[in-house]
């Protein structure tokens, strides 16, 4: 039984021109596969969308190879081999209807 005090946690919220199908929110986090590993990282997000999950996003992305902080493995977007990775990802949320979000980074 659910505590009708919390319904609001799962009625849709629009966000611009898309709506979240909840209000539960998936925070950037890295989970140490990053583009070496970039099934792993899809799949991991793709259980979250699955499990109810409305809005939930990458870890950190980063988007110039000065912003590299070697030796943690992270998510790029430096190259356009890097986009099939990423869609990947992000088809897995789109899949069981989360939105798909990206933490940009640059620390260089």
């Amino acid at each position: 039984m659910r505590d009708p005090r919390y319904d609001i946690l799962f009625e849709p919220l629009a966000i611009g021109p898309v709506t979240a199908p909840n209000r539960f929110y998936q925070v950037p986090h890295c989970n140490g596969g990053g583009y070496r590993d970039p099934s792993a990282a899809a799949a991991m997000r793709g259980v979250k969308a699955e499990g109810g999950w409305g809005v939930i996003f990458t870890e950190q992305c980063e988007m110039h190879h000065t912003s590299e902080i070697t030796p943690f493995i992270e998510l790029r977007l430096w190259e356009d081999k890097d986009v099939p990775m990423l869609a990947r990802m992000a088809g897995k949320m789109k899949e069981h209807g989360a939105l798909a979000g990206i933490q940009l980074a640059y620390s260089g």
